[in-house]
C-alpha cells in the first residue's frame, strides 16, 4: 500500500523545506529591506495563557553613563517590550525602574533562580547598555556591581530549557565563548572583547525580533536567526550609509562550540562558509526559535513541535554532507525526513480543525 497523499499546509511545508534543501532561489539578507518585501504585520498567533508554557523575555537596562545614551536604551527595551505584548510572553525588565534596595546584580541572579528549570518554553535574555573587557574579565555595567560572563555563566547552569541570550553591549564578545553550551542559543554584538565603542546593534535586533521584513524565509514568522541577519545587515549598513569603520561585528553561536559564526557566512538563513579548522556552523537551532510564532507554528502541541526540529536538524545535517552520498542515496534518505515533517503539520491541523477525525 502506498503512502497517503499529502494535504493542505504539509504540501506547502514540504515545498519550503525542498526549496532550501536545494539551494536554488534562496532569498538573501537584502531583500529583506527592500521595498518589494515589505508585508504586513504578523497576525497575531493564540498562545496558552498557562504561565509555565509561556516564553519569559528578561530585559536588562544597564548602566547608560549619559542622558542620550539612556533614552536609546529604554526606547531599544520598550520595542522589546511592545514584541512581548503581541506574542504574549512574559515580559520582565530589569534596571528601567529606580533602583531600590538590592543591586540590579542582584535582582537578575534572584529572577533567573526563580525561572521554571525543566520546561518546553524559552527563557530571553536581553542585555542593552554598555560592557567592559580588560583582557581576561568581561562584564556588562549595571548600576552597582556589574554582571560578569563567569557569573551568568553560573546562573543559567540549572536552566535545562531553550536559552537565548543575546548581549547587544560593546566589548561583549567574551560572554559568547563563556555562555555556549549545548542546547543554548548565545548572540554577541561584537567579536572581540576589544571592540570596545557604542554598539548600535541591539536597537536593529529590537526592531527586527518580530518584524515581518526580517522572515527571510517567508514562512509568517521572524526566527532569532534571522533577527540576527537582519540586525547584523542593518548595523552594517549604517557604518557603510555614514562612512565610518565598523566598530563592531556581531556573533551568533547555536552548536555550543564557543566559536561563533558572523552574519556575512550565511547565504539567506543557510550558513555556507566554513572555517579553515572545519568547525560546524551555527544557525540551524536559532531558526527553530521564534518570539512571535506564525499560527502555523503556534497550533503544533510542544512534543510534535520537538520532533519537528529533531527532523529538520536531520535534514538539514543531511543537506550538508550531501557529497558523501549518490543522488539516488541522498534523496533515498531525505524522502521518509520529509514525508514525517509534513505529516506532524497534518496531524496538528486536522487536531485543531472541527469537524475533522482524529488521526489514527
Amino acid at each position: 500500500m502506498g503512502a497517503a497523499p499529502l494535504e493542505g499546509n504539509a504540501v506547502k511545508i514540504v515545498t519550503i523545506l525542498l526549496v532550501g534543501i536545494v539551494g536554488w532561489a534562496v532569498p538573501t539578507v537584502q531583500p529583506a529591506y527592500s521595498a518589494e518585501s515589505v508585508g504586513t504585520a504578523h497576525p497575531t498567533a493564540s498562545q496558552p495563557q498557562d504561565t509555565q508554557s509561556r516564553q519569559v523575555v528578561i530585559v536588562v537596562v544597564g548602566a547608560a553613563g549619559t542622558p542620550e545614551y539612556a533614552t536609546q536604551f529604554v526606547a531599544w527595551a520598550k520595542l522589546w517590550e511592545q514584541a512581548c505584548e503581541k506574542s504574549n510572553a512574559t515580559f520582565t525588565p530589569v534596571g528601567l525602574d529606580e533602583p531600590g534596595p538590592s543591586s540590579d546584580l542582584a535582582r537578575i541572579q534572584q529572577i533567573l533562580a526563580d525561572q521554571s528549570g525543566e520546561t518546553a518554553a524559552a527563557l530571553w535574555l536581553v542585555l542593552i547598555g554598555h560592557g567592559t573587557f580588560d583582557g581576561r574579565t568581561a562584564k556588562f555595567n549595571l548600576r552597582g556591581p556589574d554582571l560578569s560572563a563567569k557569573d551568568l555563566a553560573e546562573w543559567l547552569k540549572p536552566l535545562h530549557r531553550p536559552v537565548a541570550v543575546i548581549d547587544t553591549a560593546s566589548a561583549s564578545a567574551p560572554f559568547l565563548k563563556e555562555l555556549s553550551s549545548p542546547g543554548r542559543i548565545v548572540i554577541t554584538a561584537t567579536k572581540s572583547g576589544f571592540e570596545q565603542n557604542y554598539a548600535r546593534f541591539g536597537q536593529y535586533f529590537a526592531e527586527a525580533i518580530i518584524d515581518p521584513k526580517a522572515d527571510l524565509d517567508k514562512d509568517g514568522q521572524t526566527s532569532l536567526l534571522e533577527a540576527f541577519l537582519s540586525a547584523s545587515h542593518a548595523t552594517g549598513q549604517f557604518y557603510a550609509g555614514a562612512g565610518r569603520l565598523a566598530t563592531e561585528h556581531a556573533l551568533l553561536d547555536d552548536n555550543g562550540d564557543g566559536l561563533g559564526t558572523p552574519a556575512e557566512w550565511f547565504r539567506g538563513i543557510r550558513p555556507v562558509q566554513r572555517a579553515r579548522d572545519g568547525a560546524a556552523l551555527d544557525g540551524y537551532h536559532a531558526h527553530q526559535l521564534h518570539l512571535l510564532s506564525s499560527p502555523t507554528e503556534a497550533a503544533l502541541p510542544p512534543e510534535l513541535r520537538a520532533r519537528r526540529d529533531q527532523l529538520e536538524l536531520q535534514v538539514m545535517d543531511l543537506r550538508d554532507n550531501k557529497t558523501k552520498y549518490s543522488e539516488e542515496e541522498y534523496f533515498t534518505k531525505l524522502e521518509p525526513l520529509l514525508r514525517e515533517i509534513a505529516q506532524i503539520y497534518e496531524q496538528a491541523e486536522k487536531s485543531g480543525s472541527p469537524g475533522k477525525s482524529q488521526p489514527q
